[in-house]
């Protein structure tokens, strides 16, 4: 097990909770965050809660100085997309030659982003499973089951991460995950227009017809480029379409046996449009309209979800709550 410091590099939801829970256990844990994270932790601390009924008060370290990446030996990168490449320069000129990054990002290319900018040094690819809402007052809560799953090459560094509370998994083959994770995340934007709790949401038939075609559209492009998914749960990924479009009673029972939610839970977009921020619709519907075009296909479902996410953000307003006949056809 690393005996270094390890720096969660945009300390947001996930690495609020991934690094409260290496906190708790004892490890040495920095978060480098944004002003308004910082002096929340400052005045309240953390507070970590699960849907499985567990709480922790944690005592954590939290910095906007990215001065501290220089005592790191492990960074865990949780910033959004858009700013990968730019926390891979602060990681540059800050953090030591040998310490490991591991991304902790949705998405699909944001490890091969931070090798561009870090050329030489260990980049792990990595996938967080679980959703984690923002509560305010320094409280974070895991709303859904799922595990940490990180790429194979690094022991010390997935022996760090291995504490109470947190799944840790290895893979050799991380874009399968990762896509694997998209097909799931997909639902991410419909959760944030639905304005709905998450399980309310996927309790909605009419709801999980969209999240069917945005799959199946997906899966179809993933089929032409040789990729085959990664599943979270005990169906194969191209199973996902039909499981959605059972009758409501039926899905429920099913799925009850592949992933836990609680009432709680809500999608990381929903929150980011609650509060004004800039979503990670590209790194996601965006990512399934770059590789149509660059297979020469198209997407129309993912251009029209893109499309309607863009026109929330624009109009500021939070979640629109649309209606799903909005979005069906």
């Amino acid at each position: 097990m690393t005996q270094g410091r390890i720096v969660v590099a945009g300390a947001g939801s996930i690495g609020c909770f991934v690094g409260g829970l290496l906190a708790a256990a004892g490890r040495d844990v920095v978060l480098l965050g944004r002003e308004r994270i910082a002096a929340e932790v400052r005045e309240h601390g953390l507070r970590l809660t699960s849907f499985e009924g567990w709480s922790k008060d944690v005592r954590a370290e939290v910095t906007t100085d990215p001065e501290v990446l220089a005592g790191a030996s492990l960074v865990l990168v949780t910033v959004k997309g858009g700013a990968t490449e730019e926390m891979g320069r602060l990681i540059g000129a800050h953090a030591p030659a040998g310490a490991a990054v591991v991304s902790l990002q949705n998405g699909i290319d944001n490890a091969e982003r931070l090798r561009a900018v870090l050329p030489g040094r260990r980049v792990l690819a990595g996938m967080v499973s679980f959703n984690v809402l923002h509560r305010g007052e320094g409280r974070f809560h895991r709303g859904t089951s799922g595990p940490l799953i990180v790429e194979s090459g690094d022991e010390a560094a997935v022996a760090a991460l291995r504490v109470p509370h947190l799944d840790v998994q290895i893979a050799a083959d991380m874009a399968a995950v990762q896509w694997g994770k998209l097909l799931l995340n997909l639902n991410n934007a419909l959760n944030a227009l639905s304005g709905l709790p998450l399980r309310d949401q996927l309790l909605d038939r009419r709801w999980r017809r969209i999240l069917a075609a945005s799959q199946e559209e997906a899966l179809a492009l993933l089929g032409a480029a040789g990729i085959e998914p990664w599943s979270m749960g005990p169906l194969p990924a191209r199973m996902l379409p039909k499981l959605l479009r059972l009758p409501t009673p039926l899905f429920r029972l099913l799925a009850r046996s592949a992933v836990k939610i609680d009432p709680l839970a809500r999608s990381s977009m929903w929150e980011d449009l609650e509060r004004g921020r800039t979503t990670e619709i590209d790194d996601l519907q965006g990512a399934i309209i770059r590789l149509a075009d660059r297979l020469g296909r198209e997407a129309p479902v993912a251009r029209l979800i893109h499309a309607a996410v863009r026109r929330a953000e624009r109009a500021g307003q939070g979640s629109p709550g649309l209606n799903p006949a909005i979005l069906l056809h």
